[in-house]
């Protein structure tokens, strides 16, 4: 009996030493002491640690260790470990005693949690003086600390917390070798962060979309939108990168920074909107509003920097913060209201933008001031500020494609009224030389009709009463005279017809047409009719082309006199809806096609002016000689 005693005592020595060596949590070698050579990766310092706030600030490095309120960190009882709002202006002391108990030297990383902005860890030494510790190479909140073998020694931490809403204090030892691994599990992305950088991918193309548009158009309101995207991009970014960050700068940024992003992004987007909307021109009391919400803006900015540089009211500031952005949402809705009596659809496009913006805005408020205990995607604040933003987006582009179609509308109006007024300008100065031209030709005309033809009028009748004189012994050269004063006379009248613009219409070329043909085969012994149909087209025709007509006409009668032989000749004008034909019909001999002589260079030039007015000519024998003038456009 006393041996299974006995071995039963050996077997639960052995069992317990087995069952401390398998033990990887922190062990107590007195109440406040963490011996770091037995855990193996990571421990909390709650249990262990000692607190002191220094609510009166009289501590400094000389007396702290003499205060005799301290207390124990578990006694605290803090709230998913967030500190109290009075803390963030005190100066708060952690200390803690670590013990090597390994034969090996070791290293381990005191990291007190998120939220600070200066730590500052001491060592304790002999007589109670303390020693800084300082880690150039460190700025996330890790600090190393280096025991030596069997080492046993006191630290002194203290914190100064960012200046922000919520601070946590959660104090921890990391072992060297498991370092990387507890910053990757500690930094692992969250989903919320996971649409901060998407978002943050958006507000960067916007910034580069903005910045290329300023550069190409150099229109203000591309800038101040750029600089609007660029704030809320910054905001977006660090926010995302930096929520889980320890160290100074990300202390700042959630402290100062990001409230003096959203301020000053909102401000540039106020200055956007009045170049947008180009509301000093088109809204002036909507301008006058935006420009009062700007200026008071920057001076409760002033106000907020001055509080969180020169002085310890937290509360004075959160205070503050909070009531700028209320101030922000009472704006908004300032501006949707007084947008909306615009009845404007480009302001509302903004106005759209803004209503969703203050909605979520609103709602990333109330989960700041009422945050929920168990955090998820959809209790992040920062989440639905970012979906506003993506809406806000969303509506400037809609705002901003509706606005440059309707500048391209009216650019494009203008651009036809100017070349209306360019054609205009161009078809009077044409008139003007026309009208200038047609009035040097009315006064040649009427000079040659008063001068040129008073003289051969008079050359023709002193011809004429010299062969009335010499009676039957006409002398032929006098003759000759009277024929080529009476040609001259008629082809002075012909000119002068074709020169004056009263003569340019179509009915006036025919009846001129008519009556040369029938005086010019008076006493010849030919027969001339001259058929016109009723209804004669009431259309202009310039003196070129009666003048060519006129001499094909004048060219066919002269051929038919002189060379067809004909008893009788007839000219038959025919109109039909778009086209008009001039028949000149003779019963003579008709025309050898073949054998052309007798006509010269008449028949060529009577088909090349006929070409040059675009009108069909054609000359044929059908029971004598048959020309045809055939043109189809005269009606257009």
């Amino acid at each position: 009996m006393v041996k299974r005693t006995h071995l039963r005592k050996l077997i639960s020595i052995v069992f317990f030493i087995l069952l401390c060596k398998l033990v990887t949590a922190q062990v107590n070698v007195d109440s406040f002491t963490t011996d770091v050579s037995l855990f193996k990766d990571a421990g909390a310092l709650n249990s262990n640690s000692l607190l002191f706030i220094d609510s009166n600030n009289i501590t400094n490095t000389d007396n702290i260790l003499q205060q005799q309120h301290w207390a124990a960190y578990k006694t605290f009882s803090l709230n998913n470990y967030n500190i109290p709002a009075y803390w963030v202006n005190k100066k708060v002391f952690l200390k803690f005693t670590l013990q090597n108990s390994s034969p090996l030297n070791d290293t381990v990383y005191f990291y007190p949690g998120l939220s600070f902005r200066s730590i500052t860890v001491y060592k304790v030494l002999n007589f109670n003086y303390l020693q800084v510790i300082k880690d150039e190479s460190t700025d996330d909140g890790f600090q190393p600390l280096t025991l030596l073998a069997n080492e046993k020694t006191t630290y002194l931490t203290e914190l100064h917390f960012t200046k922000k809403r919520v601070g946590t204090l959660y104090p921890q030892l990391v072992q060297q070798v498991y370092l990387t691994n507890f910053k990757k599990i500690f930094y692992s992305q969250t989903y919320s962060q996971l649409v901060g950088y998407m978002l943050s991918g958006l507000l960067l193309m916007m910034v580069l979309f903005n910045g290329a548009n300023f550069k190409q158009n150099k229109k203000k309101e591309f800038f101040y939108n750029c600089c609007y995207a660029l704030c809320m991009f910054c905001l977006v970014f660090l926010n995302t990168f930096l929520i889980r960050k320890g160290g100074v700068f990300a202390s700042f940024f959630m402290g100062y920074l990001s409230f003096v992003l959203l301020v000053i992004g909102i401000v540039f987007y106020i200055v956007f909107t009045q170049n947008f909307l180009d509301t000093k021109v088109n809204y002036p009391t909507l301008h006058a509003v935006l420009f009062y919400e700007v200026s008071l803006l920057l001076i409760l900015l002033a106000v907020f920097s001055f509080i969180y540089f020169f002085t310890n009211f937290f509360l004075l500031k959160i205070l503050l913060e909070n009531s700028i952005k209320i101030i922000l949402i009472v704006m908004g809705v300032i501006y949707i209201v007084l947008a909306i009596r615009q009845k404007n659809k480009l302001i509302n496009y903004l106005a759209i933008g803004n209503s969703i913006m203050i909605l979520f805005s609103s709602i990333s408020f109330v989960l700041i001031l009422f945050p929920f205990r168990k955090e998820s995607i959809f209790t992040t604040p920062v989440l639905y500020f970012e979906i506003g933003i993506v809406f806000e987006l969303i509506f400037f582009l809609l705002g901003l494609s509706y606005k440059n179609r309707v500048e391209l509308i009216n650019k494009i109006k203008e651009q036809e009224a100017m070349k209306l007024v360019a054609e205009k300008q161009i078809f009077e100065s044409k008139i003007a030389i026309l009208n200038a031209q047609q009035d040097e030709r009315n006064r040649i005309s009427a000079d040659m009709h008063d001068d040129l033809g008073a003289g051969v009028t008079a050359i023709r009748l002193f011809s004429e009463l010299a062969k009335s004189r010499l009676g039957k012994n006409t002398i032929p050269e006098i003759e000759k005279i009277s024929s080529s004063a009476n040609e001259l006379l008629n082809n002075m009248n012909a000119i002068i017809w074709t020169m004056n613009n009263s003569n340019d219409s179509f009915g006036n070329m025919v009846a001129y047409i008519r009556n040369y043909a029938l005086e010019y085969f008076e006493n010849t012994g030919i027969i001339c009719s001259v058929e016109i149909d009723k209804a004669i087209p009431q259309i202009a025709v310039n003196g070129e082309l009666r003048r060519n007509v006129f001499l094909v006409v004048k060219e066919a009668l002269n051929n038919v006199l002189k060379h067809s032989k004909a008893t009788e000749v007839s000219l038959i004008l025919k109109t039909q809806d778009t086209s008009i034909s001039l028949f000149i019909q003779d019963n003579g001999t008709g025309i050898d096609m073949e054998n052309l002589r007798c006509f010269g260079n008449g028949l060529k030039n009577m088909k090349q002016r006929m070409a040059k007015e675009g009108i069909d000519f054609s000359i044929e024998s059908n029971n004598g000689t048959l020309i045809t003038l055939h043109h189809t456009l005269l009606l257009d």
